[in-house]
């Protein structure tokens, strides 16, 4: 009788051990740890951000193409913060692919003059060449207009990005984008009047909206400044929102807008774009923002 009863007791443990491995339970309940940590290894999600992608596109405006960098009036696009080649700015590209990598691997779509409207077409052009990262700096244009009345509206502004944005998803789901902020127009007004000869160049018609009579100082005058101002805090705004609602979209939270560049970082053609020393700022800035492991 005492062996049948162990028979009749093992018979049963193996059976309630069957039917607890098939409700997929263990003996401390199912909400207790797998042995070793299995099973929340098994629960972590992968990382959706690969700080170090193999390939490089670049859109945007003049600021990209290194445009009076190196000469007055010209496109320099081997001194662009994000795809150039030049030892004196060790772009983005260079920094993430090596200089051989960033000249075969990264392509330059900005145009000199572009807005966000142009972004789109831009954007179409990048994708056929399937970048792991696409970099986008854009608003400057939109802002830089012959009277504040005459630049691009918010919601104009919106409709575009997320029209470039969306025409990268449908071909590439995958790849990741780093949006820079647009620049602070009115630090380059207070630090670009500083110098004679920029104020004279900037009579030339060179965004007028901000930098026109530059040493105006009127109520009349400010207010045109502030709501230029305003303008770019704005542009800001959306890309921040449009680019969080992509889980693979960085915006750099601010920081080419909040850099307090001076005029060494200003061409000296005409004290308003990047000067080479300007271009290896927003280079360092991007590459940090690309490569942190976590936002």
């Amino acid at each position: 009788m005492r062996n049948r009863r162990r028979r009749s007791r093992a018979a049963l443990a193996v059976m309630l051990a069957a039917v607890l491995g098939l409700a997929g339970c263990d003996a401390l309940g199912g909400d207790s740890p797998a042995p070793d940590g299995t099973k929340a290894r098994a629960s972590r999600p992968a990382p959706v951000w690969d700080p170090s992608p193999s390939s490089i596109a670049a859109v945007g405006d003049s600021i990209t193409r290194g445009f009076d960098a190196c000469t007055v009036l010209s496109d320099c696009p081997e001194v662009s913060w994000a795809t150039g080649t030049s030892t004196q700015v060790d772009s983005l590209a260079v920094r993430l692919l090596g200089r051989t990598g960033a000249a075969e691997r990264s392509w330059n779509y900005a145009v000199t003059g572009a807005r966000m409207a142009d972004l789109p077409g831009q954007m179409a052009q990048a994708v056929n060449r399937r970048p792991q990262l696409v970099t986008v700096m854009v608003g400057a244009n939109d802002a830089c207009r012959a009277s504040p009345s005459a630049m691009t509206s918010v919601a104009a502004f919106r409709t575009g990005f997320e029209e470039a944005m969306s025409t990268l998803r449908e071909a590439l789901p995958k790849t990741q984008v780093y949006v820079a902020s647009v620049p602070n127009l009115k630090r380059l007004w207070s630090q670009g009047r500083t110098n004679p000869l920029g104020k004279q160049v900037w009579k030339l018609g060179i965004c007028p909206s901000m930098l026109g009579d530059a040493d105006d100082l009127t109520s009349t005058a400010t207010l045109r400044r502030d709501t230029v101002q305003q303008r770019v805090e704005a542009y800001n705004k959306v890309l921040k929102e449009v680019c969080a609602k992509d889980r693979r979209c960085r915006f750099d939270e601010g920081a080419v807008f909040g850099y307090r560049f001076g005029t060494d970082q200003l061409s000296h053609w005409d004290w308003f774009h990047p000067s080479k020393d300007g271009q290896a700022r927003l280079a360092a800035i991007a590459y940090r923002a690309v490569t942190a492991r976590s936002r």
